[in-house]
């Protein structure tokens, strides 16, 4: 992923992704399947809730939501080397992108 600068910039790129995530088939393979003991479908969930919440709340999360993105990104550091796949690798690390420029976003972590 290229540098992103600016906040306006950011959400035009979360944006993006955003709608390409949601234009995406969820991978075949993955349904039920957990990695690393990290259920996949759920991984998927977590942050798609959070980025969702973020763009509902004018770029804003509650202390809960950042607490399950960074663990999220921490979950998808674990499983992005093993997922082997171009679709799914493409799925997932798309997520680890919305994931890490939605915490970026967040007006309380520039404080």
């Amino acid at each position: 992923m290229a540098p992103v600068n600016g906040e306006i910039e950011r959400q035009v790129v979360v944006a993006r992704l955003w709608q390409d995530h949601m234009d995406a088939e969820f991978p075949a393979r993955l349904r039920g399947a957990e990695l690393e003991g990290i259920d996949m479908v759920m991984l998927d969930a977590d942050i798609a809730g959070c980025v969702t919440t973020w763009r509902n709340n004018d770029g804003s999360l509650e202390t809960k939501s950042l607490r399950i993105l960074r663990h999220c990104i921490t979950e998808l550091d674990k499983v992005l080397p093993l997922l082997t796949q171009a679709e799914e690798f493409r799925y997932y690390e798309r997520l680890h992108q919305l994931a890490t420029l939605t915490l970026q976003i967040d007006p309380r972590l520039t404080k």
